[in-house]
């Protein structure tokens, strides 16, 4: 049996905020209701369902391996809506792209506090 990832909840003070900020962001179809989430599914069958929540949020990183145009294409959305981006997950190297193993990587925040990653290449993979 091959075990895949199917999905996972993301929580937010405000599912269609977070979930409409992500689908954007990342260029992908508009957010499914299905039951009390809001489904964006991402290009290896992984569904992302965001839920809101007034409970306290444990904020989560979702990393995401993306091609060079797609990486420059989400990149370029996130500096037109002047968001605060990372080399790192610590987030101290401000308003800088990282290159390891020969790729790029960046961080930043969905609305809910949420650190998203994209790199075009996985860790441990370079020369």
């Amino acid at each position: 049996m091959t075990i895949k990832l199917n999905h996972t909840i993301v929580h937010g003070r405000d599912k269609r905020e977070s979930a409409e900020f992500f689908a954007e962001i990342f260029g992908l179809p508009a957010p499914v209701p299905f039951g009390p989430f809001l489904d964006v599914e991402v290009g290896n069958e992984v569904t992302l369902a965001f839920l809101s929540t007034d409970e306290a949020i444990q904020v989560q990183h979702y990393a995401f391996l993306v091609s060079e145009a797609e990486f420059d294409q989400i990149f370029g959305r996130v500096k037109r809506r002047g968001l605060d981006y990372w080399a790192d997950p610590a987030r101290k190297a401000k308003r800088e792209i990282n290159r390891h193993d020969g790729g790029r990587g960046v961080y930043f925040q969905d609305p809910g506090g949420n650190l998203l990653e994209i790199i075009t290449r996985p860790y441990g993979s370079g020369p």
